[in-house]
């Protein structure tokens, strides 16, 4: 093997990796909120926990990009640690998808289905259409669609190069030598676990050891421990990921390289004695493409079927691994190992969103509380949980900053856009909260109270913004589009019913009934009333625009109009129920 077929070599391997790596980046970004809703239904049941596991990594052809997004989920509180033990065992087994596609180009005849089938023939074709889809078609979905066209060319052309480039060690005794020292199980698990933890993808080792296929030299025996080494070298990823996570996401690493372990150990045991037994004659016989896929794919699928029952026990022995050390951890609201599947970033941005609206809301019904009998507790709470939304504000937008800089699908984009929207709105929402409680307050410190009429008309208002609030919350949690739009003709009554009670407000000053103090703390509340009913209006346009798949609030307020039919009924029947008249 001279200079040049070791530059060829490199070049195949460079290319491989990054074909996997681009394909793999496009599959994510392309099945984007499918993954989400995948991951979303996450239960305790095993089955569909390994059934979730396999269909992902399937997906994203990476169990180690699968098990560093597992580790982020458990050091964000999103999924527990038995939950995630079934998803590791069947991420396991649909890492092998990618080592079946490769075994393609082993395929012997001179039919022109046959020719067809194999990779070398149809990936020029694919090549083609890529470069189609990526550079002329602006739909970002087909563009993602000629990236992973593009991304598994790359791959099998980079497995050419690797095929082409170690032909010539078939005819080299060293390299012959060299495999035989890998039918020793310790050296060939350790082979093959240095290679895999080195480039961090199994799916990429296993396709090296099928170009080596091809010399001719490599023989079942030594490719069985290599293939277990594989295994137990891609807990790597998880295992560095987990470095500054939580006890939980260390746990879920730990769980990850047991069940590699103990698995290959397990495997090892029972196949050597066997052998021993029965002395298999496969052992000596040289493995190629399909061999390789097989042993794989069985090696993974046995663990599994062996392993599965054990869920509580493996938890178990992650729990005496990684031990509880005392004290509160610390717990992130947005882990940056999700950004590995932004679709998922994302999905988490909006739920830790949903939880920071839910506080806000809840301060704002306290807020409402204390100008009816004023709490000094409730007073003080509400001012903590204002803190605590800046804080919700502050890490939401600098992960929605991170997620910007990557490359997202159209729909991800404007979901960022929107939450970022929100999270302004949200947080103004508990600012108001505590606006209203300090004017409760003042009042309760002057001992001063408003006039029976005063007190009627406000009623009717704060029960108008409690229901925009409640409507806007929904709208936004359930991505509800019907409800947004009620939100608008609303928002203008509210509008209405504060110019009337500014104005019944004067003709109490001028009738002696209430005072300019009071006229000043009224005028506030008002004020803040109406902002909240503003920013419930934003909410409401946000969920309705990104449904729409654009993002501009003059598409929604244009549709908000009177003149509009379902506006004008929604706009009647708020008037009505709202009404001053008493």
């Amino acid at each position: 093997m001279d200079f040049t077929n070791i530059l060829k070599l490199l070049g195949g391997v460079a290319l491989f990796l990054f074909g996997m790596s681009v394909m793999g980046d496009a599959l994510e970004k392309s099945a984007g909120s499918r993954l989400s809703s995948l991951l979303g239904k996450l239960t305790s049941n095993p089955l569909k926990g390994f059934a979730l596991g396999l269909a992902v990594t399937a997906i994203i052809q990476s169990s180690s990009a699968t098990t560093v997004m597992l580790v982020g989920f458990v050091n964000s509180g999103i999924m527990t640690l038995a939950n995630v033990i079934p998803v590791i065992m069947g991420a396991n087994v649909g890492t092998t998808v990618t080592a079946w596609i490769l075994s393609l180009s082993g395929l012997s005849g001179d039919s022109f289905i046959i020719t067809m089938l194999k990779p070398t023939s149809f990936t020029p074709i694919l090549a083609a259409i890529g470069v189609v889809l990526y550079l002329f078609i602006k739909d970002s979905k087909k563009k993602d669609i000629g990236l992973i066209l593009l991304g598994f060319s790359v791959l099998i052309f980079g497995m050419d190069y690797m095929t082409a480039a170690v032909e010539p060690l078939a005819e080299v005794p060293e390299f012959r030598e060299l495999l035989l020292l890998f039918k020793n199980p310790i050296f060939g698990i350790l082979a093959g676990a240095v290679l895999t933890a080195i480039i961090q993808s199994s799916s990429a080792s296993v396709g090296i050891l099928q170009a080596l296929s091809t010399t001719g030299a490599v023989t079942f025996g030594a490719a069985i421990p290599i293939i277990l080494g594989q295994n137990i070298g891609t807990c790597v990823t998880a295992l560095i990921s987990s470095i500054g996570a939580n006890k939980g996401a260390k746990r879920v690493a730990m769980v990850h390289l047991s069940f590699n372990v103990i698995g290959a150990t397990l495997v090892m045991i029972l196949f050597y004695s066997l052998n021993a037994i029965f002395n298999f004659s496969f052992v000596d016989s040289l493995v190629d493409h399909k061999g390789i896929a097989l042993v794989h794919t069985a090696f993974n699928i046995f663990c599994t079927l062996c392993l599965l029952p054990f869920c509580k026990q493996f938890e178990k022995l992650a729990c005496f691994l990684v031990k509880d050390k005392g004290g509160d951890e610390k717990q992130s609201l947005l882990d940056d190992r999700l950004l590995e599947a932004p679709s998922i970033a994302i999905e988490r941005c909006r739920s830790v969103a949903v939880t920071m609206a839910d506080i806000a809301f809840g301060s704002l019904q306290k807020s409402f509380l204390l100008l009816e009998q004023f709490d000094k507790k409730k007073f003080e709470e509400i001012q903590k949980e204002e803190d605590t939304v800046d804080i919700y504000e502050d890490e939401i937008g600098s992960y929605l900053l991170k997620l910007t800089n990557l490359d997202l699908s159209k729909n991800d984009s404007l979901e960022v856009t929107k939450l970022f929207h929100m999270i302004g709105d949200l947080e103004r929402l508990s600012d108001h909260a505590v606006n209203v409680a300090e004017s409760a307050l003042e009042m309760n410190e002057k001992g001063v109270s408003f006039s029976s009429g005063a007190k009627k008309e406000l009623s009717v208002m704060i029960a108008a913004v409690s229901e925009i609030l409640e409507s806007a919350m929904k709208s936004f949690s359930e991505n509800n589009i019907q409800l947004a739009s009620r939100i608008e003709p609303l928002e203008e009554v509210i509008d209405e019913l504060q110019a009337a009670i500014r104005s019944n407000h004067i003709a109490r000053l001028q009738h002696g009934e209430c005072t300019i103090e009071l006229g000043f703390i009224l005028s506030d509340l008002l004020t803040n009333l109406e902002r909240i009913s503003d920013h419930c209006s934003n909410i409401a346009g946000c969920v309705i625009e990104i449904a729409h798949n654009s993002f501009g609030m003059h598409g929604y307020t244009d549709s908000q109009r009177r003149g509009n039919e379902v506006y004008d009924k929604y706009f009647e029947e708020y008037s009505k129920k709202y009404s001053l008249v008493f």
